[in-house]
Order: C-alpha cells, then sequence, then structure tokens
C-alpha cells in the first residue's frame, strides 16, 4: 500500500454528448465530482482506523467511525477481473458491446470502473484511471498502459 500521497494529474479523455447516467451529486461526494473535474481522483480515509474507501463514504465500513478526510489516490493499478457487455440497459445499448473491469489500485483499494481501448486486453494488465470529459461533467474509466 502506497504511504505518499498521489499528486498525479489524471490523463483527459473527450467524449461526445452528455453523460448516459449522471451521477447524484450530494454535498457530501461534491468534493470528489468537483476533483475529479480538476483531474485529481480522490477518496475518503478513516480518522479512527485509517483505513480508505472506494467509492467515498461519509462513514467508515471498517470501524463504523463517521469523520472522514478527503486523500488522493494514485491513478493507477491492474485488471483484476473483467466482462464484456453484450445486453445492456437501453441507456447504453448504443455503445454494446463494452467491457467493465474490477482494477486494483496500486493504493491498495480494487474498484470496478469501464475499461477503454480493450482490445488488446489480458488479466493483470497495467491500467491508468483517466477522467472521461462529457458535455455536461466528467465520469472515470480505465485504460490500458503502453
Amino acid at each position: 500500500m502506497s504511504s505518499a500521497p498521489s499528486t498525479e494529474v489524471l490523463s483527459r479523455v473527450r467524449m461526445a454528448g452528455a453523460r448516459p447516467w449522471p451521477p447524484r451529486v450530494s454535498e457530501f461526494t461534491k468534493p470528489f465530482w468537483d476533483g475529479l473535474v480538476a483531474g485529481h481522483f480522490d477518496t475518503v480515509r478513516c480518522r479512527a482506523c485509517s483505513k480508505r474507501t472506494f467509492p467515498p463514504k461519509p462513514f467508515c465500513p471498517h470501524c463504523w467511525a463517521r469523520v472522514m478526510d478527503w486523500v488522493p489516490l494514485a491513478p493507477r493499478g491492474t485488471v483484476y477481473a473483467s466482462t464484456v457487455v453484450h445486453a445492456a440497459p437501453k441507456l447504453f445499448a448504443h455503445e454494446i458491446p463494452y467491457r467493465v473491469c474490477i482494477v486494483d489500485l496500486v493504493d491498495g483499494l480494487r474498484i470496478a470502473t469501464r475499461l477503454l481501448d480493450s482490445t488488446d486486453f489480458a488479466v493483470g494488465a497495467p491500467v491508468e484511471i483517466v477522467a472521461l470529459d462529457y458535455d455536461d461533467g466528467s465520469l472515470f474509466a480505465a485504460r490500458r498502459t503502453k
């Protein structure tokens, strides 16, 4: 697990149109979404037990404490598992087939996300987290690194 905070800025990928499924932005999650727009990949760490969690939550799922601090994550990891979606909800039907994956981040967290540019794919492949810039805001995805 990485102990030094990341100062890495996310690579950006321009996406056409609006986000197919805009996130719910609450007072608590607003720092995450604002950070993503600014090129940062952040989460929260519990003040009581020092464990991080993703997606960010206002409580610690490890010890149930409710005092969380925002911390940066290094936007790099490896693919733990992946699947190709061939039958998608109507909102994503125009994008099928597409790949989703589980990424083991270098900071020790495991996250689920979309996998871009997935023609040359293998479990264990190195990936970076990138910001997807839509007309109405940002989302994130993983992209294979060279």
